[in-house]
């Protein structure tokens, strides 16, 4: 099997590092610079396939936000909650993708009243459910088993699918000593028997970026080969203290969304960058039949960014197969 002989060759050269030495596995700095032509860029704003053309649906089948770094406890993430409360007002979300670092710095579940709870209260108080994954920091406790415990999390395993409408999630745990065998095998099998229009998925650590860690070639290797197999539309991670929003890359679309609260770091700009910053706040996500609306809002209530992700050709191609 493919996807076995790739994960030993990945795995093999990550061998012997720690659960914490992250700087070196997790990818390369910003200032290393990407020459376009190494990257099969397909720009978002392609136009939609044929078939899609005549059938174009402003019916919303989801609309959830997303975070990530959040578990600072100070004014940052009071003030991205107090966003994420005020657009809940004219725009009812019922679901927020946490992308990881939940807890800082180690993770302590006796902190979850200040840094979770206390931050999102309006959130929460009207139902709107959070769906975690692990970040570096989360695992310090007990490898953060008691967050994937912690019923407020919605974390029923340490990787774990769901699926809202025609839209599947696909959580995942990119720490260095997760599960990677297991949960590579349990991807692919999962991506492949999905039949949902749209799917997404979102772990902690970035897979291309331009920040402090930059792009992470062991995660190109290791992820972009299944996502462009299985037509995956979308992959949200935090890690990188910052906002971020590629190009369509083989079909794929990279969302950095770990300007959640934590101290925030630089950003640069690759090729493949369609909007980056270095600034408090939170992700809007629409989705519809045709496309996916995000907007990247900040802590003054204002839209900094709007990107389009269509549903593109061998999208369509794989839905007309199944």
């Amino acid at each position: 099997m493919a996807i076995k002989r790739r994960l030993f060759l990945i795995l093999s050269g990550v061998a012997g590092l720690g659960a914490f030495g992250l700087g070196r596995w997790f990818g390369q700095r910003a200032n290393a610079v990407y020459r376009a032509d190494q990257f099969p860029i397909a720009e978002s704003e392609l136009p939609l396939a044929p078939n899609l053309q005549a059938t174009q649906s402003s019916e919303l089948l989801l609309r959830f936000v997303a975070t990530a770094d959040t578990g600072s406890g100070d004014r940052n993430q009071f003030a991205v909650g107090e966003a994420m409360a005020r657009y809940h007002q004219r725009n009812p979300y019922n679901l927020v993708v946490l992308a990881g670092d939940n807890i800082y710095n180690n993770g302590e579940m006796w902190k979850i009243k200040q840094v979770f709870e206390d931050p999102y209260k309006a959130v929460l108080q009207r139902g709107v459910k959070f769906r975690a994954c692990l970040g570096n920091h989360d695992i310090r406790t007990e490898n953060g088993n008691p967050q994937v415990a912690y019923a407020g999390f919605n974390m029923p395993d340490r990787y774990y699918t769901f699926q809202q409408n025609d839209v599947q999630f696909f959580a995942l745990d990119t720490n260095v000593n997760a599960a990677w065998d297991a949960q590579l095998v349990w991807l692919e099998r999962e991506l492949q028997q999905s039949t949902a229009r749209w799917k997404i998925v979102f772990g902690h650590h970035p897979i291309y970026a331009s920040g402090v860690y930059g792009t992470n070639p062991a995660f190109v290797r290791m992820f972009a080969p299944l996502f462009k197999k299985y037509a995956v539309q979308l992959y949200i991670n935090g890690h990188e203290h910052h906002y971020e929003r590629t190009r369509a890359i083989d079909g794929t679309t990279y969302l950095i969304t770990g300007h959640g609260g934590a101290s925030l770091r630089d950003v640069g700009k690759n090729p493949w960058t369609a909007y980056a910053v270095s600034r408090h706040g939170f992700t809007a996500l629409e989705v519809y039949r045709d496309r996916i609306e995000i907007q990247g809002i900040g802590t003054n209530h204002q839209t900094f960014d709007r990107g389009t992700v269509h549903l593109t050709h061998s999208s369509t191609h794989r839905l007309s197969t199944l």
